[in-house]
């Protein structure tokens, strides 16, 4: 290294190094001014900042606004495994480029599965980049040209368009769904849909999102169209009804809105609130696939707020209101509940939906009474009940419950309780909606016995070999009798459940089997084999088998029924962590036959391969097998499918395929799907970077 006076110039060679405010020049040779710290570098020239690699042959760099100009250069975007080359990248600014005659793509090596190359490029990192006379290659082949086109190589949500979905189908046509994003506020974001369908006409849609805290976010979504098709039922239309209800579908009026919403309130309340309403029964599923569709509504809403939607074929649609506070030992909640169906709604001059308007309940958590050795909790609800045509009023509901643990020797535990419960009615007097009932208060009051004996035996097995872990047997036995005495309840009002408690002479059995092993896992930081010193202890419950047997006093004598009733099993086995077994049946001795039977099981490996069985049993009602499948057949090629078929009537319900190819920076799928009313073959491209090509084919 040599300072050049007269020139006030630093002169390197040899594996040079300089850094500044967290960049690091690399080169053969540099040469740097002192007084305007600008820098010429040649030969195997790198420029790192914290997150790109600026290389090429030649750069001349200002170290102070660092700004410059590399020559046969590639820029590294480290985040998104951007490759950017040109004969001349500019670097205008802390994290802008501009480059002349240069390509960019997302894969690794020299010869790239696919870029876009152009004359003119322009990038900002956090932002979007601009290609002029753009051309998309594929290896050595040009497949695409557009005189304009802008790709994403943003950190954070920036606005403008997002990648289409389109699609082709026998009942809709062509289809184009072109979505545009909106960074409102780093708080809230929408995203505005436009939807053309080419049999049907234009929906428009929204999503609006907010987050206000960690407990305070929403999510609306909103859509609405002019159908072109009705179901009036003329043969013309008929198709574009559905034939498993007895009503048309002849409003041209359609839309869907939803919304899920968890507000933090003052005083540690919460609120949570979900909104269902759509134009008619059969809109949910015509539309439920796409980005707007019920399936991606469900899924997403499941997933942020952990409360899912009605079925899609249900007409009636729950909107409910959520406010509640929870104590150490009490909790308080209120609910309004407007459940809106839809078939009445549209169709019927009588509607007798029954709402709650509101809910209120007060539960007291299992405490002791002051210091003697009873146990106290509690159940009390209040609700005022409301349709538009038929019998509304309000009804007070009190359930307290004592009880007295206690322990019976060294083995068996006892707990006898008595419960009292008082109900109250106040009906509303006769009015426009219809209702005949006068205003009246109405009384019940009625007690409830039980009690529960029980033990817990284990055993814990020692394997002889040191590498065995140790097995926990756990048997727990238990005798439960309850009993809620006879009474009429004719004269009462109907709203649900509560108004219709039955009688209850009950002795129950039930037996669990458990068996739990315990298991050492290494401490961070050790080196050493498990073992109790360096290793912290664990417990997998990897058994559970319940069975539980009932005899109702009430049906001793025949003809009124059989006193035993229905066997119930249910059993849980994960042998290892990667397979798992749910299974649950109901045994009828009268009829000496299965009443239903579930059996489900998942096997999966550390490679991401799964397998799924379902097998439901409904007596009278449906039989079906449930089968899905993924297995990677190879690294880059993985197979899925789904298949459901009803045993009952040897139909197919749904079946689906699909044939995903995913290499480093590109991957295409392919999917057929046939359901009971319509079949669809979709296949979608995805240039990683880019974004999807394609969808509903």
């Amino acid at each position: 290294m040599r300072y050049v006076q007269d020139a006030e110039e630093y002169h390197a060679e040899g594996k040079v190094l300089i850094k500044r405010h967290g960049t690091t020049l690399t080169a053969d040779s540099v040469k740097v001014n002192r007084t305007t710290m600008e820098a010429v570098a040649e030969g195997n020239v790198t420029l790192k900042t914290r997150e790109n690699v600026l290389t090429g042959s030649k750069m001349t760099l200002d170290l102070n606004a660092r700004t410059g100009t590399v020559f046969d250069g590639m820029l590294f975007i480290e985040k998104k495994n951007f490759y950017i080359r040109g004969d001349k990248i500019e670097k205008t600014g802390e994290a802008s480029y501009a480059i002349r005659r240069g390509s960019f793509t997302t894969c690794d090596g020299q010869s790239p599965d696919w870029k876009v190359t152009g004359e003119d490029l322009s990038l900002d990192v956090g932002g979007y980049g601009s290609v002029k006379q753009a051309a998309l290659w594929v290896k050595k082949m040009p497949v695409a040209y557009l005189p304009f086109f802008i790709f994403p190589v943003k950190r954070d949500r920036q606005s403008g368009l997002l990648a289409p979905e389109v699609g082709y189908s026998d009942r809709n046509g062509a289809q184009w769904v072109q979505p545009f994003f909106w960074a409102i506020h780093p708080s809230c974001d929408t995203t505005l849909y436009y939807h053309h369908i080419q049999n049907r006409g234009e929906k428009a849609g929204t999503e609006f999102r907010y987050a206000l805290g960690p407990a305070s976010k929403g999510t609306l979504m909103a859509d609405t169209m002019e159908d072109r098709q009705v179901d009036d039922g003329t043969p013309s239309n008929s198709q574009w009804g559905y034939t498993d209800d007895a009503y048309l579908r002849s409003n041209s009026d359609r839309y869907w809105f939803r919304m899920k919403a968890d507000q933090q309130l003052p005083y540690d309340m919460t609120a949570q609130l979900d909104l269902d309403v759509v134009s008619d029964q059969d809109y949910l599923r015509e539309f439920d696939g796409g980005i707007t569709g019920y399936n991606d509504s469900n899924a997403y809403f499941a997933s942020e707020f952990g409360r899912d939607l009605d079925d899609e074929d249900d007409p009636i649609r729950e909107n409910r209101l959520n406010i509640k506070k929870l104590w150490t030992r009490y909790s308080i909640n209120t609910d309004i509940r407007w459940y809106d169906n839809v078939l009445k709604r549209r169709w019927e001059d009588t509607d007798d939906t029954l709402q709650q308007l509101p809910t209120m309940r007060l539960d007291t958590l299992k405490q002791p009474v002051a210091r003697s050795p009873l146990y106290l909790q509690s159940a009390s609800e209040y609700s005022y009940f409301y349709r538009k045509d038929g019998l509304t009023g309000h009804r007070l509901d009190i359930h307290p419950r004592l009880s007295l643990p206690l322990q019976l020797g060294p083995f068996f535990s006892f707990e006898p309780a008595a419960g009292l419960r008082q109900t109250s009615w106040l009906v509303d007097p006769s009015n426009a909606g219809g209702n005949s009932e006068p205003a009246d208060d109405q009384h019940r009051q009625f007690y409830e016995l039980s009690a529960v004996l029980s033990t817990d035996l284990y055993r814990v097995y020692k394997q002889e070999s040191p590498a065995a872990n140790p097995i926990k047997h756990t048997l727990i036995p238990e005798l439960r009798y309850e009993y809620i005495p006879d009474h009429d309840q004719t004269d009462y009002p109907d709203f649900d459940g509560i108004d219709r408690i039955g009688d209850a002479n009950r002795l129950s059995f039930a037996l669990t089997h458990l068996l739990t092993e315990k298991y050492f896992r290494t401490r961070p930081g050790a080196f050493s084999e498990p073992s109790p010193e360096t290793s912290e202890t664990r417990y997998k419950r990897f058994f559970r088998f319940l069975i539980e047997q009932s005899y109702d006093f009430n049906h001793w004598k025949k003809p009124e029924g059989d006193p035993l009733e229905p066997l119930y099993a249910e059993l849980d086995l994960t042998p290892v962590n990667l397979l798992s077994v749910h299974a649950e049946a109901q045994w009828s001795h009268e009829d000496n036959t299965l009443l239903t039977h579930l059996l489900s099981g998942r096997l999966r490996n550390k490679q991401g391969d799964w397998l799924r069985l379902e097998y439901r049993y409904f007596k009278d009602l449906r039989q079906s097998i449930d089968l899905g499948v993924s297995l990677a057949v190879t690294n880059q090629i993985r197979l899925s499918g789904e298949y459901e078929r009803n045993l009952d009537d040897g139909t197919d319900i749904d079946k689906q395929l699909e044939c995903l190819y995913q290499s480093q920076c590109w991957s295409v799928a392919l999917t057929y799907t046939d359901d009971e009313t319509d079949q669809r073959v979709s296949g979608m491209i995805r240039l990683h970077g880019l974004g999807e090509i394609g969808d509903r084919i």
